[in-house]
């Protein structure tokens, strides 16, 4: 029963500009003849690890962006969750989770474009781009798009 399976813990990371533009990434993993499937990033937290250490692990995992290169906005107050659709239960984090609880976290970028850097040792992303928050939530996967709306509006008034 999907219900009884716990939430994975796992943090996520809106990077933005000084334009208040959001960091999106191109899944590397997007299935053939699929639209592409664009986030932002995120990732588990290790055992014993902090959200906020968890979150600026994953942004160098995923982006090659230190915490030198970014300055601290703000976190979700809450944690937000979401389920996997039927398809994928089973499939991902070895069946042990329905879903992910996720603590959110805004960074303002304030390197150059030139210091990202997507080609890391385990590569999530093909290409990224930034963009504006409500074309973010247009490009989110439909399962995560509850998820990047609640994340969107309560970090919305940093962004102007």
């Amino acid at each position: 029963m999907t219900k009884d399976l716990p939430y994975r813990p796992c943090v996520g990371v809106m990077l933005i500009d000084a334009r208040g533009r959001i960091f999106a990434g191109r899944r590397i993993d997007s299935p053939a003849g699929a639209p592409p499937a664009w986030q932002m990033p995120q990732g588990g937290i290790d055992e014993g690890e902090k959200p906020r250490a968890a979150a600026l692990r994953e942004l160098w995992e995923e982006t090659g962006v230190t915490g030198e290169l970014v300055e601290f906005v703000a976190k979700t107050e809450d944690w937000v969750t979401y389920d996997l659709p039927p398809e994928l239960l089973g499939r991902v984090w070895g069946g042990k989770y329905r879903g992910q609880k996720q603590k959110w976290f805004l960074f303002r970028f304030t390197g150059a474009d030139a210091q990202i850097d997507i080609a890391t040792e385990h590569p999530e992303f093909a290409e990224w781009k930034w963009i504006a928050a409500d074309e973010m939530i247009a490009a989110i996967v439909p399962f995560k798009r509850a998820v990047y709306e609640s994340v969107v509006a309560e970090f919305r008034p940093h962004l102007a």
